[in-house]
């Protein structure tokens, strides 16, 4: 008798940690954004959420960390337990962020990267305050007018930034930056008529140009998007720039394999669906997955891009 309640004792003593630790998840999860509510990182993070709701079973939340480029929401990341009940819509401005400054906070290797979630390219608009209608009209209008014409960007090395730093050493042209917290408050600013020039997101510039609020001229996609049919390319219009986006899910270094995986298939299972892509498409926005691995080689490419770009035209802050 005494043998047997050993046994049992023991028993239960192997049971206990598995029983303290549950399955993952065992409470809500949140989605950190880098953003703010409403702009192209926080809709499909939305949407998301919703889906992995479901498959999880439990809540998913969305939070809004915005500023520093998307710095801030990394550093807070980075700064809860690795245990996947904190997770990041991590964006090509994270992988920029590390070579832009001189002393990043993070590195590449600080994240653990789960899935890409969409692919994207922007939208080129001006305010209909000016006297243009296409891209050729709008460089010979800003060369006549060196430094006095202002873009938006959210942050220094963000790809709006890079993208504007790309066109003008294509066209000659010279602009000023502006930083603001999302793109959407940049677009706000130029129907406001305070803000000549802009490269947005098609999740918050399209809904504006059809509502005849300001003027998109072209389209940074290698072919035209059929989100926007009528709006030719930059290479249509002679100016050789190709330039596109991602959106991803990471967690932080050391979170464990399994909620790694976990987490991975039920993203990829949300992103096949129908639903999803349906909604994503209606942006100008594609829905992709990927694994892990395929992920972190992205963020690398990014990283190493960007980085060239960035030291050749002296961009990198401390």
């Amino acid at each position: 008798m005494v043998r047997i309640v050993a046994m049992l004792a023991w028993s239960a003593m192997l049971m206990a940690p598995a029983l303290a630790q549950g399955a993952y998840p065992d409470r809500p999860v949140r989605l950190v954004v880098g953003f703010p509510a409403g702009g192209p990182t926080d809709g499909p993070a939305r949407v998301l959420a919703e889906k992995l709701r479901a498959s999880l079973g439990q809540p998913v939340v969305v939070e809004n960390k915005p500023g520093a480029g998307g710095k801030i929401a990394v550093d807070h990341i980075l700064g809860q337990p690795r245990d996947g009940y904190t997770l990041l819509v991590c964006t090509y401005i994270d992988a920029i962020n590390t070579v832009m400054y001189r002393k990043s906070s993070y590195t590449l290797d600080d994240l653990a990267p789960v899935s890409l979630i969409t692919n994207a390219f922007y939208a080129i608009a001006v305010s209909k305050d000016l006297p243009v209608r296409d891209i050729q009209e709008f460089i010979a209008y800003a060369k006549a007018r060196p430094t006095e014409i202002n873009y938006g960007h959210v942050g220094a090395g963000s790809a709006p930034e890079l993208v504007a730093k790309r066109f003008e050493r294509a066209t000659g042209v010279q602009m000023t930056g502006i930083p603001y917290k999302g793109m959407g408050d940049a677009l706000q600013e130029m129907v406001a008529g305070r803000l000549h020039f802009a490269i947005g997101p098609l999740i918050t510039t399209m809904p504006l140009f059809e509502a005849d609020k300001l003027r998109v001229i072209a389209m940074t996609s290698p072919q035209r998007l059929a989100a926007a049919p009528t709006v030719p390319t930059l290479t249509e219009q002679g100016v050789p720039i190709v330039a596109g986006t991602w959106l991803g899910i990471c967690a932080g270094k050391g979170t464990p394999q399994a909620v790694i995986d976990l987490v991975n298939r039920k993203v990829v299972e949300a992103v096949a669906s129908d639903d999803y892509r349906a909604l994503m498409r209606k942006t100008g926005v594609l829905g992709v997955s990927s694994t892990p691995e395929a992920m972190a080689a992205e963020m690398r490419k990014t990283e190493d891009e960007a980085g060239e770009l960035i030291r050749a035209l002296g961009l990198q802050r401390d």
